[in-house]
């Protein structure tokens, strides 16, 4: 009966896409990113074509984000500092949300 229920507790597997989006997640909001506000963003061999292109789709439509491409295939990100006075403007962070949408 334990191991059914240690069978059925297992984490699902990450689709590509949510694969790709924590890892430009976790480059967005690494320190150095946030001090220059700015960050290069590099596609793995690994990378499916889809989750790419979805997860650059929802970087376009994130307001406040510029996207520059580069020669190498590579895109850098930048943006301005928020602010809001309701919280820090060096507390943003980039999650990809149910539903498809990039969140600041």
């Amino acid at each position: 009966m334990a191991r059914q229920k240690a069978q059925k507790q297992q984490p699902q597997e990450l689709t590509p896409l949510e694969r790709l989006g924590l890892r430009v997640s976790s480059m967005i909001n690494a320190p150095i990113a946030q001090l220059e506000r700015q960050v290069t963003i590099h596609r793995l061999d690994t990378d499916p074509d889809d989750a790419w292109d979805g997860v650059l789709e929802l970087l376009a439509e994130t307001d406040g984000l510029e996207m520059a491409t580069n020669e190498d295939g590579s895109v850098t990100l930048k943006w301005e500092r928020q602010t809001d006075d309701a919280a820090p403007a060096d507390d943003r962070e980039f999650e990809m949300v149910d539903g498809g949408e990039a969140q600041f």
